[in-house]
């Protein structure tokens, strides 16, 4: 037995989960990881989610400098989207308080449990563990790294700092960077990495979710070394502020250059009838782009905004198991 099944099979076994069979991995954030993950459940045997540690904004970006720990916000969308749809304590942890004037006011139940566990256990990866099992989870959940992290980028020239000033301003991207310099890859998450048979990136925020994740040192460098197919999922459309005004040529060319990794093997784009918001643009990937080209219509039908639908998804990644 090797030092990545050494590392993540008492993971797998504590989750109750089978260490055979069909491995993948996704890395980002959001709901976007959420969509994916929903997708993946249905063909991949063994899931494992590696999630960005940097998210300063919402419920989050309180706690986790008040508690120092990782933000757990991302973190709790990854376990719920591996999780039964109807359960007790998937209603808990998807529960959020009013904004009632209490300090509990609009924090969401399932920050403070993942929190409280932290404390009861000393360990983050730990309580994450724990709360996989109290949801059912059908897969890991894994942070980037196991402390918190400020994300840096490079804006027309400009040092902005913290996620949502990078999400929400607007101009190009050229730099990203996580913030201490020392920060290290989790063990777990590099595990996952090297022992996946297929990784997914995307779809989500490009930069403050996707690549954010892969700028964590450690991971970037796991995804060139792994043996994995490398699946990118591209956003369905441009996102105010990070990625105005970006085809899909452009979203590949950051994922490579500011993410620093190989080219994608598959890329997934969207193909059929969407309606996009005013002043946003469709993304659109030219078959000509290195790598394998594959699109479907992969647009939810009952989204109020563009959004990938996880059925429609799944069965696209599926196809390419």
């Amino acid at each position: 037995m090797n030092e990545t099944d050494l590392l993540l099979e008492p993971l797998l076994a504590e989750l109750d989960l089978d260490v055979s069979g069909r491995r993948v991995t996704a890395i980002g954030g959001g709901h976007g990881l959420a969509v994916a993950l929903r997708g993946i459940l249905d063909y991949a045997d063994i899931i494992t989610a590696i999630v960005g540690v940097s998210d300063d904004g919402g419920s989050s970006g309180r706690l986790a400098p008040a508690l120092a720990i990782p933000p757990m916000g991302d973190i709790r969308r990854a376990l719920l989207a591996l999780s039964p749809d109807h359960s007790l304590w998937r209603r808990l942890m998807e529960y959020r308080f009013g904004d009632g004037g209490a300090d509990v006011g609009g924090h969401s139940l399932g920050n403070l449990l993942i929190a409280a566990l932290t404390e009861m256990s000393g360990s983050f990866e730990d309580a994450l563990n724990t709360a996989g099992r109290m949801l059912g989870a059908r897969g890991a959940v894994v942070p980037a790294a196991v402390e918190p992290l400020t994300l840096e980028a490079e804006v027309d020239g400009v040092k902005v700092r913290g996620q949502v000033a990078i999400a929400t301003g607007r101009g190009e991207i050229t730099a990203i960077r996580v913030l201490p310099e020392t920060a290290t890859a989790a063990r777990t998450a590099l595990a996952a990495i090297a022992s996946a048979d297929e990784i997914v990136l995307g779809p989500g925020s490009l930069f403050t979710s996707v690549i954010a994740g892969l700028r964590v040192p450690g991971i970037a460098d796991g995804v060139n070394s792994a043996a994995a197919r490398l699946v990118y999922v591209c956003n369905l459309t441009t996102q105010d502020g990070e990625t105005l005004g970006m085809d899909g040529t452009a979203h590949v060319a950051a994922l490579t250059g500011i993410g620093g990794i190989r080219t994608p093997d598959v890329i997934v784009a969207h193909t059929g009838p969407l309606e996009v918001p005013p002043g946003l643009t469709r993304v659109d990937v030219p078959a000509g782009e290195p790598g394998t080209v594959v699109v479907a219509d992969l647009a939810d039908p009952t989204a109020e905004w563009p959004a990938h639908d996880p059925a429609r998804l799944g069965e696209v990644l599926r196809r390419l198991a």
